[in-house]
């Protein structure tokens, strides 16, 4: 069967980006318009999908890599049908450094759930470990999170430059954080884009941007997606936005992605 699952992972050089809630919201918001999502918790040493939303999962991704249960076990229904949560565990050093068999098995026991969800998001680790590079080959899309910040852009860099040395991966879109305006986005990715093209030869292509707004904090405080609370906000407008326009790439990707396994293993070069 024609695979239709886009798998997407997020990723960012640096913590306190938002990432992780970006990731949440564009799910919920794509849940909104009618498609089926996997979101899974990949900061398998810092876990805090759950925190974002308030839960208290009663299994996560460590019971499945350890055997002691099945992916389905383990999925938490934020809504009944469609918008569901893989947890991780949270301070687990030893699965901080996902090694090739452990990944292994946890494809062979991920891919049959998978073909369900029209999106599967995997919210990875901040930084350039090794298992935030695994997860990042893994998918059929990358999308690097950054903000204005210098050191977000010096880092997400330097994320770019390793994932391209060491997968040959040159597809990257980007998101453009906590930002006053579309001008002030479009700034900050052209300063990463011209690093990208100058030093690596790689185009990574704007997605969008979101704005800052003090409904993104108050939505965390109260361990609700944004999209619940405040879709009217405009951070909430910018992810309907974002949501539209990856359902939007999926449809073009259809002829790629169908012999495509949803998460498609990588060899590192040596």
């Amino acid at each position: 069967m024609a695979n239709k699952t886009l798998s997407v992972a997020l990723l960012s050089g640096k913590g306190g980006v938002g990432k992780t809630n970006i990731t949440l919201n564009m799910a919920c918001a794509l849940y909104q318009m009618g498609f089926k999502n996997l979101l899974m918790d990949c900061d398998l040493g810092l876990a805090n999908l759950d925190v974002l939303l308030g839960i208290t999962p009663e299994g996560n991704l460590q019971n499945t890599l350890l055997g002691e249960a099945n992916i389905s076990d383990v999925l938490y229904h934020v809504e009944a049908q469609g918008f569901d949560v893989l947890p991780a565990a949270s301070g687990v050093p030893e699965l901080t450094e996902l090694q090739p068999g452990m990944r292994n098995m946890l494809l062979d026991r991920l891919e049959p759930e998978l073909d369900k969800y029209d999106f599967v998001f995997m919210d990875v680790g901040a930084g350039i470990s090794g298992t935030v590079q695994t997860f990042a080959a893994l998918a059929a899309m990358r999308i690097v999170v950054i903000t204005p910040e210098p050191t977000s852009l010096t880092d997400s860099y330097a994320l770019i430059k390793v994932l391209n040395a060491r997968y040959g991966l040159q597809d990257f879109m980007v998101i453009v954080n906590q930002v006053a305006s579309a001008s002030e986005a479009k700034a900050a990715f052209d300063k990463l884009h011209g690093a990208c093209r100058h030093f690596l030869h790689i185009e990574p292509v704007l997605l969008g941007h979101i704005r800052d707004d003090k409904k993104v904090p108050e939505a965390v405080c109260r361990q609700q997606p944004l999209m619940r609370i405040a879709p009217g906000s405009p951070a909430a407008q910018d992810i309907q936005n974002l949501a539209a326009r990856l359902q939007r790439l999926r449809l073009g990707m259809a002829d790629w992605l169908a012999p495509r396994k949803v998460l498609q293993s990588i060899s590192a070069k040596e």
